[in-house]
């Protein structure tokens, strides 16, 4: 094969009399030329890099890949952004160079505006705008932005003229200074709830751990103020501190509330079971208010009271999320009903399933052992690796592989993935993590990392091929009966509990 850019290329004859932006398109034709000539042999022909009448893209090319043999290995989006995945093939061995795997990005630097309208609009606006939310939506969050506005600057003289006549201070200056410090706590405040905002679908699939972190967070935010009392010096940085975790909590509880009441509601009342909950939870907040006035009058010891009052307060809170039953399955809910499903052949029941559901594995911590929708690059580390295994699912819209390096398996999405087809992938990486459990199981004891266990099993190319081969049968067998049985049990399954990852691989 000639290199690219040869004397005797027709491509170079013709860079030489063509505008710029014509050579960049006969450029990437070129390198497409290249591609599907030094593939021919054991692939199919390799797509163009892309369109050919999109003019308004600008492929950043790697210096080592021009005039080189670089394989395409596949094609990867993420919100209209598009990366080549590439390697070097080996002659010598048959398979590809080490360290010649790489990825190349299909689209210009994001310009900074635009990064930043991006980051802005990840806070401000729910995912998918404006396609999930009905066209009011607008005009409605416009006027209740300008209404909280004009709320917050009337906080400023309210506050300052509230503590002004409790006589907080006889001079001028004092009322206003320790307004601003009260403003500034409350501020504090606002700024970590918005940031916390962007948990986004996060309070939809994963509201029970959501909620039960936010009343942490509420305890949290309640130590910290009673610590101002021992460091008075330290108040503002303190109080700000509290009023973080105590707004974080409250998004967390307004948040999760019309999810779980729309859970109790039967019919269209879900505005009276939420009315009725809020007066049951103000009725019980005044009389604690009456019954800590009551306790306060003897100054009983300030760190006993607290602690006895927060272990009630967490105590309540855990048994409160556990007696939520949800109809949706979400990664926790639906991991759990499949591995019951594999093992003894029957879903477990809406209360069985959300009374087993844990809810101290809070979801911004780490990913679980099924990554679904994500990065090619975080699911393969070898090229070769994923050219054996696409086969195996070329009638599907998905692609299963156990990444031995993290521990997971990766369970990565094709463009024309639909919902159903998210949940198969969804139930087919469950389905491949039962087979590599077991394999790890039948392990002798010798050779198990127990330190690290089932995290550190490193199966071979020629095992992890078998492994995929039989979860295949079993999913083209059980996929269909574990759908009914779920239905029969009344759960409801979607992609959307799923939080699937955006990133797509296209051909």
């Amino acid at each position: 094969m000639s290199p690219l850019g040869g004397k005797n290329s027709p491509a170079n004859q013709t860079l030489t009399t063509t505008t710029a932006q014509d050579a960049r398109l006969l450029v990437r034709e070129t390198l497409r030329i290249s591609a599907t000539l030094a593939s021919s042999s054991s692939a199919p022909p390799a797509e163009p890099l892309l369109p050919l009448d999109n003019r308004n893209h600008q492929l950043r090319l790697d210096n080592d890949f021009v005039g080189s043999s670089f394989r395409l290995i596949c094609c990867e989006e993420i919100d209209g952004r598009r990366w080549n995945y590439v390697a070097e093939p080996d002659s010598s061995t048959g398979t590809f160079k080490k360290g010649s795997f790489r990825s190349l990005s299909l689209h210009s630097p994001q310009p900074p505006l635009e990064g930043l309208k991006s980051f802005v609009t990840s806070y401000v606006v729910p995912e998918g705008f404006p396609d999930s939310v009905i066209p009011s939506y607008v005009p409605y969050m416009t006027w209740r932005a300008l209404k909280h506005f004009f709320g917050g600057a009337m906080g400023v003289f309210t506050t300052q003229t509230l503590l002004s006549s409790l006589g907080i201070a006889r001079n001028t200056s004092a009322p206003g200074a320790v307004a601003i410090n009260w403003i500034l706590k409350d501020g504090a405040g606002r700024v970590g709830k918005m940031l916390f905002a962007r948990q986004g679908k996060k309070f939809d699939y994963d509201l029970k751990q959501l909620r039960f972190a936010g009343d942490l967070l509420m305890e949290l935010g309640a130590g910290v103020e009673l610590a101002t009392a021992a460091v008075p010096h330290l108040f503002l940085p303190l109080a700000c501190a509290a009023n973080v975790a105590k707004n974080v909590a409250a998004v967390t509880s307004t948040s999760t509330r019309t999810p779980i009441y729309k859970a109790f509601a039967r019919g269209e009342n879900i505005g009276d079971v939420t009315a009725k909950g809020e007066c049951v939870g103000n009725i019980a907040d005044l009389l604690g208010t009456g019954l800590s006035i009551l306790i306060s009058k003897r100054n009983p010891s300030l760190v006993t009271t607290f602690a006895l009052l927060s272990c009630g307060y967490v105590l309540s809170s855990y048994k409160e999320v556990k007696s939520v039953v949800l109809h949706t399955l979400n990664r926790a809910r639906f991991s759990m009903a499949v591995d019951a499903f594999l093992k003894t052949g029957r879903v477990p029941s809406l209360q069985e399933g959300n009374v087993n559901e844990n809810v101290f594995s809070f979801p911004w911590v780490k990913d679980g052992p099924v990554v679904l929708g994500p990065r090619f690059k975080d699911a393969f580390q070898e090229p070769s690796v994923y050219l054996a295994l696409e086969p195996f699912f070329e009638k599907e819209r998905y692609v299963v592989t156990y990444n031995p390096s993290k521990g997971k398996v990766y369970a990565l999405l094709k463009d024309q993935a639909k919902s159903d087809d998210i949940l198969k992938a969804a139930f087919h990486a469950q389905v491949l993590l039962h087979f590599m459990r077991l394999s790890y199981d039948a392990q002798p004891l010798s050779q198990k990392q127990i330190k690290d266990g089932y995290s550190n099993f490193v199966p071979t190319a020629k095992d992890l091929e078998a492994y995929i081969v039989e979860s295949c049968k079993m999913v083209s067998h059980s996929y269909g009966i574990f759908k009914s049985k779920a239905a029969e049990q009344g759960w409801m399954m979607s992609e959307a509990h799923l939080n699937p990852g955006r990133a797509r691989l296209i051909k």
